[in-house]
């Protein structure tokens, strides 16, 4: 579904490099600077605008070695000069409600807070929804170390849609993006979301960058190089008026984007119904309610547009464990997601069991080198993702009995 980063098998630290400031790297989403051992996997930025990554070796005692590599390596990405993101027109500055879901987690939340408030599009409002609490800590934190800055709402029913369905319902802006809690932000990634919705009217929704902020782990790494959640460096986009290369598309939305860093029109997406709570995060079906709401935005006859410079890091599961979980539920959320879709517009079905031979065979051959022996940890993940696709229809069956319970008990 997504560019996988070519890696070594090995521990690679992460950084970034500006050629506007080529004599010094900074950790992601930090602005630290610091100085690496090993291999080095670097984000080139030229005047704050991502062009594209490049590995390097550090050599003992050397830094100046190490930059200098990075910056020859640098001079083969495309293109060579310029930030590669075409400039939108400035029509105003619409505000921006950005909808932080999170569920107990206060120690992580303020890294993405702070850098929320600090980014460089002024025109924000940032809404934490604090979905089915087990405690008072993040309402405390939010009320006390962000008074007037930070609203706080609490969603009582888990799953991740409702909770953004939450903080869409309150959203003041003409834009509602979304940003999970532990990520680290790029600075100007409200601004170039906004750049994203600029370009063209019949935009409906603008997806961006994500890129690893850590590959300490065996699990980090393996996810990168099976799926991983970047999508590329050049400006694209995607609609249902427009010839598609893609011979799975409309149906495999996650090349383009994904839920951790999104933004849509707010009338467009309360006029879709928001997002689906049958497919969702803290629900048996375990995801999916972001590749429904692309495919929904298609469907109407908007248009999908991914800007690589609205950029954040993600912090990958460390633990190989937790990335069999997660994986087996990537394919359990595509299911629900199929299945979902097909039930909301039924015409869809015969051209998805059309493209279903050949999404099987992309799954088994990701992660592995083109004509190259097949790895066997990339075969065991495809696997579990196909068994978790095959579960993915009857988890949402289940998800959509237990959200009209939830309903019904809601009810007066």
């Amino acid at each position: 579904m997504n560019a996988p980063i070519a890696l070594p098998p090995a521990p690679v630290a992460v950084a970034e490099l500006d050629l506007e400031r080529p004599h010094e790297l900074h950790r992601p989403g930090r602005g630290e600077v610091f100085c690496p051992n090993g291999r080095v996997l670097a984000l080139i930025r030229r005047q704050g605008h991502p062009l594209g990554l490049v590995t390097a070796e550090a050599a003992p005692g050397d830094p100046d070695g190490l930059l200098r590599a990075l910056t020859a390596a640098a001079r083969e990405l495309d293109p060579p000069a310029g930030p590669g993101v075409p400039p939108a027109p400035r029509t105003g500055t619409p505000l921006v409600s950005v909808v932080v879901c999170t569920h107990d987690r206060a120690d992580l939340l303020p890294r993405s807070l702070d850098a929320l408030l600090a980014g460089s599009y002024r025109h924000t409002e940032v809404i934490v929804v604090d979905n089915a609490p087990s405690d008072r800590a993040t309402e405390l934190l939010v009320r006390l170390r962000y008074p007037g800055r930070v609203r706080y709402v609490h969603e009582p029913v888990p799953g991740l849609a409702r909770a953004r369905n939450r903080g869409l319902a309150v959203a003041r802006g003409e834009i509602c993006a979304f940003a999970d809690d532990d990520l680290l932000i790029d600075a100007g990634w409200v601004a170039a979301l906004v750049d994203g919705f600029r370009s063209d009217p019949r935009v409906g929704c603008v997806t961006g960058l994500v890129l690893p902020a850590e590959l300490d782990t065996r699990a980090q790494i393996a996810l990168e190089r099976y799926c991983g959640y970047a999508k590329g460096f050049t400006v694209r986009s995607w609609s249902l008026r427009e010839p598609s290369d893609d011979p799975l598309f409309p149906f495999a939305t996650g090349r383009l984007g994904t839920g951790a860093n999104m933004a849509f029109r707010t009338g467009l997406l309360r006029s879709l119904g928001g997002f689906d709570p049958a497919t969702s995060t803290g629900t048996p079906a375990r995801g999916g309610e972001d590749l429904l709401s692309f495919l929904q935005v298609l469907t109407s006859g908007h248009t999908v547009v991914y800007r690589p410079d609205a950029l954040v890091w993600h912090p990958h599961r460390r633990s190989m464990e937790s990335l069999t979980t997660q994986v087996f539920g990537f394919g359990v959320g595509f299911g629900a997601y199929l299945a979902a879709a097909t039930r909301r517009q039924p015409l869809l079905l015969a051209a998805l069991l059309a493209r279903v031979p050949r999404g099987v065979r992309q799954t088994l051959r990701r992660g592995s080198p083109a004509g190259g022996r097949r790895d066997p940890l990339m075969a065991h993940l495809g696997r579990l993702e196909l068994l978790g696709l095959a579960y993915g229809p009857v988890c949402y069956l289940r998800s959509v009995r237990i959200q009209r319970r939830a309903d019904n008990s809601a009810r007066p």
